[in-house]
């Protein structure tokens, strides 16, 4: 059926066509990675490179809804199937977090408020569908993968998006009004959430890692938001313990937001080694071939994000020593954001040609 549909029209509108079709349902980790590189610049004090990615997601996200618009139109049923799919369904979740990194950006380097609050308030209702749908559809699913089949970095990004709201609502603050202590117990709880999920989830990951036998192809870029999600559990972290002067309701908490603020940062730095032996077993010791895929947005967007979380947390308890990190951090994550592109525009070039 979707095959038919993709050969019925124009060559440009079948090509556009096949793109939705062959959409990666995490493609928003285009969006979530240059959003956050262009926030570390912003913070780092970069002339241009903030602007100029702001302008790349402006043409990214609006794109990437409507191919995922299109998708939903006339290739319905397989994106139902890649909803209650345990190794895609996840990536479902950039939609979210996306769209909060999208908003934050919008506010840090350009001080657009109303985009980031409009943003922030679609982002929710998103978390909302997309979080109970994806976990009903898995666990009511009655055929289920093994624990090797099913899981793998990708379902942090569960996390992930809990933690980017938290993020962009510290950013906007409570506004005035009446319902502005309910925002800031929202952020706290959503702080919370997102913590929730990381400790659930990362076990599995981590038994999957060391007792399950895995080939070189299985350490794919997903497996650095084993890092990514705790990067910005800790800016999210932050983002509340730079507000508790504006937000009293967080008093009480500020002790405990403290603590597991740095236990994130801490459990971040420490898979970085890992993760990069990991790539260095698969490309140098193994030799698996070295191309483009979606996924490898998954790994840049951790980058960036540990580069920004640090940068905030140095200057937010104090801890000027840790200001090299990212000040080093962001070239590499400069670098992998240029490599990942440059795929990405040969193969959108390579699939024009044909």
């Amino acid at each position: 059926m979707g095959a038919a549909i993709i050969r019925a029209g124009s060559a440009a509108k079948r090509r556009w066509l096949a793109a939705a079709h062959y959409l990666f349902p995490g493609y928003f980790a285009l969006v979530m990675a240059t959003g956050v590189i262009a926030i570390a610049a912003k913070l780092l004090h970069f002339a241009y490179i903030p602007q100029l990615l702001l302008g790349v997601n402006w043409v990214a996200y609006p794109l990437l809804w409507l191919l995922t618009l299109t998708r939903a139109i006339a290739f319905r049923g397989d994106l139902l199937r890649d909803m209650a799919d345990h190794q895609r369904a996840p990536g479902f979740f950039t939609i979210v977090a996306g769209s909060a990194v999208f908003g934050t950006q919008n506010l840090l380097v350009a001080g657009w408020h109303g985009v980031a609050s409009a943003l922030w308030w679609f982002a929710l209702c998103l978390w909302l569908i997309i979080m109970y749908g994806f976990f009903t559809a898995v666990t009511v699913r009655e055929r289920k993968p093994t624990l090797a089949g099913g899981i793998n970095g990708a379902w942090l990004i569960a996390a992930v998006a809990t933690q980017s709201l938290v993020v962009l609502r510290a950013a906007l603050g409570g506004g005035g009004g009446e319902g502005a202590d309910v925002l800031m117990f929202l952020a706290l709880v959503f702080f919370l959430i997102g913590a929730m999920l990381y400790l659930a989830i990362i076990p599995l990951i981590f038994y999957r890692l060391t007792f399950v036998r895995m080939s070189a192809g299985d350490f794919g870029p997903p497996y650095w938001i084993n890092m990514g999600a705790v990067a910005i559990a800790t800016l999210a972290g932050v983002s509340l313990i730079d507000r508790a002067g504006d937000w009293p309701l967080l008093g009480p908490c500020l002790p405990f937001i403290h603590g597991f603020t740095l236990f994130f940062w801490a459990i971040a730095t420490w898979w970085i080694p890992f993760l990069f032996a990991l790539m260095l077993w698969r490309y140098g010791w193994k030799r698996d071939p070295l191309r483009y895929e979606p996924a490898f947005w998954g790994m840049v967007f951790p980058l960036g994000m540990y580069t920004t979380a640090t940068y905030r947390l140095a200057h937010s308890f104090g801890f000027d020593f840790l200001l090299l990190l990212p000040r080093t951090i962001i070239f590499v994550a400069l670098a992998a954001w240029l490599v990942t592109m440059t795929g990405l525009i040969h193969q959108m070039v390579r699939s024009a040609r044909t």
